[in-house]
């Protein structure tokens, strides 16, 4: 493998992790989104990611599910946008789960993004000694 497809391996992994990292803080930003129980509740995003066909290598985001519309009922009638019978309706998403696949994220978006950095010091390091 050349450098680079090093660096061509790295950016791919740096953008699937970009997006798995947004979806999860699109995720924590709504896991507080209350909506009345005739909407849908916030869909928690996940992203689908797949390897590169090709010799190239790689990854690549293909698509995102989504989780349940339906969310999860909470019996509170003090709030505005309660029904008849004092529910709402959160989404259905679990804090602990996604800050756990955003450390993963992060760790692996630094992952290729070191890889990059490792690929340009040696490709600096080849011209410095077609330079001597």
């Amino acid at each position: 493998m050349s450098i680079f497809g090093a660096i061509g391996i790295a950016q791919s992994g740096l953008t699937v992790h970009r997006t798995w990292l947004d979806a999860v803080s699109d995720n924590l930003a709504n896991i507080s989104t209350v909506r009345p129980t005739s909407e849908a509740a916030f869909q928690a995003r996940y992203v689908v990611a797949q390897e590169t066909p090709g010799p190239e290598g790689g990854a690549q985001v293909v698509g995102a599910a989504f989780g349940s519309a339906e969310g999860r009922m909470v019996y509170e009638p003090a709030n505005p946008l309660a029904d008849e019978n004092g529910y709402v309706r959160y989404p259905d998403i679990d804090m602990s789960s996604q800050m756990t696949q955003l450390i993963m994220a992060q760790r692996g978006y630094q992952a290729n993004a070191a890889v990059v950095d490792r690929a340009k010091e040696t490709y600096t390091a080849a011209l410095q000694i077609g330079r001597s």
